[in-house]
């Protein structure tokens, strides 16, 4: 991937008022997502196989060839994606999974990728029949729980990536992503589909996402990812000092929103991605910037442990 060409497209993504008005206009230019693909079957005895490979074709070309906003995006400018997506059992048409999304965006002026997104849906549970048409639905006409979920991945996705580009950049498609969770909410699908989708069921589903990116209480740290990104790791070539001292100085943010909603699925999310990337660069800090580092992560989260001590290793 091309740096300066993927870096040329930072400024279209930054340009929020366009995604404002666009986010949900759609037309045949470059779609946003390079997302590879996978469906994990091997727990699944004495089903047809084919299916399975229908599927993961028919998800393929749904994230790739469907274009979620009007942003203009060139081929290179695309957001690195992957899906992962394990059937646990088939029941009839009823497909019960659990998926992983990941997203990453490079670097600028290198070529490290850093994570952006890392999380999993334990209820990905949808019907399905080979060969069923996979087939984009605005957000207020929604039947189909798969596409519905892959819809909000998709713009879950790519508010990530805006937000890291700009404050609070991603809004316009998070806002679509709440339109999808109420819509889905009051849809005609089976139980087990519903799962995910519901207010107050989980701190760790699709609602309690949403809710958190969206929340007023939550503003101060997607504005640290902007600066974590673009004041931090984007300048970590230029002078990596003063990159790491920027990332550090947000990290109270991280420990201040986690006191007041200590439950939150979204602070906890964004360490999932940033664990190991965290360690690495503070491995390289100051003994202040260790310390602090260190302290700050382990209140936050202290199943890490073995991870985090590697920032104090000699």
């Amino acid at each position: 991937m091309s740096i300066s060409t993927k870096w040329s497209y930072s400024t279209k993504r930054g340009i929020t008022a366009i995604v404002v008005a666009t986010c949900l206009s759609f037309a045949t230019q470059a779609q946003e997502l390079n997302c590879n693909v996978t469906i994990n079957s091997e727990s699944i005895q004495g089903t047809n196989k084919s299916v399975f490979n229908t599927l993961q074709q028919s998800i393929t070309d749904f994230m790739n060839q469907t274009r979620f906003t009007q942003m203009v995006v060139a081929e290179k400018e695309r957001i690195d994606c992957s899906m992962l997506i394990v059937v646990k059992s088939v029941e009839s048409d009823l497909f019960k999974c659990e998926a992983t999304i990941q997203s990453k965006r490079p670097v600028y002026n290198a070529s490290y990728t850093t994570p952006i997104l890392n999380l999993k849906d334990n209820h990905f549970n949808f019907k399905y029949q080979e060969y069923d048409r996979l087939d984009f639905a605005q957000p207020n006409q929604i039947s189909f729980n798969l596409t519905a979920m892959l819809e909000y991945f998709a713009y879950l996705i790519i508010g990530h990536d805006l937000d890291s580009f700009e404050k609070m950049g991603g809004q316009p498609c998070f806002q679509v992503c709440e339109s999808i969770v109420n819509s889905a909410q009051s849809a005609s699908f089976e139980q087990d589909e519903q799962t995910g989708w519901k207010a107050f069921e989980s701190n760790r589903n699709r609602y309690a996402m949403i809710n958190n990116i969206l929340d007023e209480v939550f503003h101060s740290y997607r504005e640290y990812c902007y600066t974590y990104h673009r004041l931090g790791m984007d300048q970590m070539t230029a002078n990596a000092a003063n990159a790491r001292a920027r990332i550090a100085a947000g990290l109270p943010i991280l420990r201040e929103v986690y006191r007041s909603r200590p439950t939150t699925y979204i602070i906890n999310t964004f360490l999932d991605a940033k664990a190991d990337e965290l360690t690495e660069i503070f491995k390289k800090g100051t003994t202040e910037e260790k310390k602090t580092a260190y302290e700050t992560l382990m209140a936050i989260d202290p199943t890490r442990e073995n991870t985090y001590a590697k920032i104090n290793e000699k």
